[in-house]
């Protein structure tokens, strides 16, 4: 699992059958502080995330299985929409 930033949307009117009704948008990975950490791609919402919104993802098969009752062939779903995240400080030795 691990944290994004939705930061645009993707049509496709032609697309595997088991994604018809699921919006694909475009997520950026961040840090738990919010700054981005990798490159932005394509996932499956299952939340109805909007733009701008921090959202948590699965990849792999975990992903495949976000779409119930159907296995669909892709790489990073959305499974959660983030209100606020806390890190605790952490005192080194």
């Amino acid at each position: 699992m691990y944290l994004g930033r939705v930061i645009g949307t993707c049509v496709a009117t032609v697309k595997y059958e088991g994604l018809t009704g699921y919006r694909l948008l475009i997520v950026e990975p961040i840090s738990d502080d919010g700054t981005v950490c990798g490159d932005a791609h394509v996932a499956v919402d299952v939340t109805q995330a909007g733009p701008g919104e921090r959202v948590f993802l699965v990849g792999s098969r975990e992903a495949a299985l976000a779409c119930d009752p159907t296995f669909v062939p892709v790489d990073a779903a959305i499974v959660g929409i983030v209100d606020a995240v806390y890190v605790a400080e952490v005192s080194k030795p």
